[in-house]
């Protein structure tokens, strides 16, 4: 599978760790009535989709970068690739 990595271009995935769901980008409020549960829900529960998923990524094998990456899990088709700071950013915007 290959990685059309923002600042480097297309690069094969085994430079890359998958880490993951990337709504762990999105941690709960600690200061929340459901903290307790939230937290659980944040640290144990993942979603499996069969389709659409967006996935984080590590580039282990390059740069360091942490990227966030669109893609179907049933084809492994990858729809978009975007740096996780840009989208941390951007979430930062728009609230």
């Amino acid at each position: 599978m290959i990685i059309n990595h923002p600042l480097l271009g297309p690069r094969d995935s085994a430079e890359f760790v998958y880490l993951g769901d990337a709504n762990l980008m999105e941690r709960p409020n600690w200061q929340s009535d459901t903290a307790p549960q939230d937290f659980y829900d944040y640290a144990y529960l993942r979603a499996n989709p069969a389709g659409t998923h967006r996935e984080l990524w590590f580039h282990e094998g390059g740069d360091r970068s942490w990227l966030v990456v669109t893609r179907n899990t049933v084809t492994h088709e990858i729809s978009k690739v975007e740096l996780a700071r840009d989208v941390a950013r951007a979430k930062g915007r728009s609230k």
